[in-house]
């Protein structure tokens, strides 16, 4: 079997960009090695530039480890730029001609594939799911890791402040961003890295960084100044001043190309896929909402090699300490969407004798000064409060060894957090939010509370506080993490049509 996989990124990129669908993609290629009779190729496209622009075309992945450098390719100037904020709601993610006939000629040159598994459409058009119509042999499937066919933000989450439930028809897409790329500018960014790593140069050296960063401030002074002599678009321009007791006249918002953008977008995934493999149940609901064919969404949990320390692991005592107090586990980012704002806010508007019982732990890479001093604030309320300058991998068995409970209070669709799985893996019962896939881990409702409510929170910090949630019984009901050999089989169900795989569901 001949498998080709995409994602708008490397997964061996040597700026260690795509977060955890890059670290997937490395862990399912090194999975499929073992594999007798398998062959797995990768390709990625958006974010190669030639600097001074250029055809698209592709070639063999000329950057980054030395490792599989025979099946890791690329596709070099793609008017759809990666990722998919630099080229917002452009036309391109739907169609262009040059990019997709180079796809197309990946295929014929390198092909045939009996499956292409793209884990994303960031980068290409998303006109290349056709390919079907040339080679309907092919097997193609769809990962949804993000929201990216329904969301030119990707994550659903509007203005960085709260979830787009009702995109209005489009016209909430057309001021989402707090700023739009510029996707020449992108280009040019993604020209000067690719130019500079050409010339031996690495990311992450004095040399490339300072290169990068001085060539890039000219650039961006450039296009600044670019855009004050000249309005980007008719939605851009600032309002006219109205003369005294005149009423100012106000263009209407054009909502029309974004909401054809998610109507051509579904519409090609269900021409096209055979199916569309969504990262957690609550993906799947979302996708069928948003129109995707309920009969070729599938929820097929990704693997992990978390799954092993479920393995080795087993429930703690509950509570950990005698002294009454619990001890909460924040990890990640202190961003809105996250709800690291929402935490903070519910824990200092806490009862005093409730806070009081609280030990936390945050590990998130410290923010800016009013954030740590609201932290800093909040640390004689309770009981007791550490803060890590980020973690890595390594460090959660030490950050994780005392902690009773994980807290994930999410504002938006969050997949399924990886953070989410680290800790329920090491047998830590989560705390969510009823929003994204985090409360499929436990599956347990006394342990989920309504997103960006403080008074629900408040309700379940208090029922654990009094030993009211059944712990026992949260572990019997709880899902075990999907390892990589489960998944992979799974995924071969999906590739060759047989359905014996362990992580499906279909609704």
């Amino acid at each position: 079997m001949r498998i080709l996989y995409y994602n708008w990124v490397d997964y061996l990129d040597d700026e260690r960009r795509g977060g955890g669908v890059s670290v997937y993609q490395r862990n399912l290629m090194t999975a499929l090695k073992a594999q007798t009779g398998t062959e797995a190729v990768f390709l990625s496209s958006g974010t190669a530039h030639d600097l001074r622009g250029g055809a698209p075309r592709w070639e063999a992945q000329r950057f980054g480890s030395d490792d599989d450098r025979d099946c890791r390719f690329e596709i070099v100037n793609s008017a759809t730029v990666a990722p998919a904020h630099h080229g917002f709601g452009s036309p391109a993610q739907i169609h262009h001609a040059a990019t997709e006939a180079v796809f197309f000629d990946f295929i014929d040159q390198t092909g045939l594939y009996d499956v292409v598994h793209l884990n994303n459409l960031e980068g290409i058009p998303a006109a290349v799911l056709a390919l079907k119509e040339r080679w309907p042999q092919t097997k193609v499937i769809l990962s949804l890791h993000n929201y990216y066919p329904f969301c030119p933000q990707v994550n659903l989450w509007h203005q960085e402040r709260e979830t787009c439930s009702d995109f209005d028809e489009g016209r909430a897409c057309v001021h989402c961003l707090p700023h739009v790329h510029d996707p020449r500018h992108m280009r040019l960014s993604g020209g000067l890295a690719y130019t500079l790593k050409g010339v031996g140069l690495r990311p992450g050296t004095w040399a490339f960084d300072t290169a990068y960063r001085w060539t890039m401030r000219l650039g961006g002074r450039g296009a600044r100044a670019m855009r004050k002599l000249k309005a980007a678009g008719p939605n851009m321009r600032p309002a006219r001043r109205s003369a005294p007791g005149k009423l100012q006249k106000i263009t209407p918002v054009d909502g029309a190309p974004f909401a054809a953008r998610r109507k051509a977008m579904v519409e090609l995934i269900n021409a096209h896929c055979d199916a569309v493999l969504c990262v957690s149940d609550a993906v799947r609901k979302l996708a069928v909402a948003h129109g995707v064919r309920p009969e070729i969404a599938h929820t097929s949990y990704i693997g992990t090699r978390e799954a092993e320390a479920f393995d080795r692991t087993e429930p703690r005592p509950f509570p950990s300490r005698e002294d009454g107090t619990l001890t909460f586990a924040y990890l990640g980012y202190m961003r809105r969407d996250k709800g690291f704002y929402f935490l903070l806010k519910a824990l200092e508007e806490m009862p005093p004798e409730m806070a009081s019982r609280i030990r936390l732990e945050v590990a998130a890479k410290r923010g800016d000064r009013a954030t740590m001093a609201r932290l800093t604030d909040l640390a004689p309320k309770l009981a007791g409060l550490t803060h890590a300058d980020g973690y890595s991998h390594d460090d959660l068995e030490r950050l994780l060894s005392g902690v009773d409970v994980g807290l994930i209070p999410v504002l938006w669709h969050d997949n399924l957090p990886q953070v989410a799985i680290e800790m329920h893996a090491r047998h830590i019962p989560i705390l969510c939010a009823d929003m994204g896939g985090a409360e499929e881990l436990g599956r347990c409702t006394d342990m989920v509370f309504a997103a960006g409510d403080i008074a629900d929170f408040h309700a379940r910090i208090a029922a654990l506080l009094e030993g009211k949630i059944d712990m026992a019984a949260y572990w019997q009901g709880a899902m075990a993490p999907v390892g990589m050999e489960s998944h992979l089989n799974d995924l071969m169900g999906y590739y060759d049509g047989a359905d014996h795989g362990t992580g499906r569901s279909h609704g």
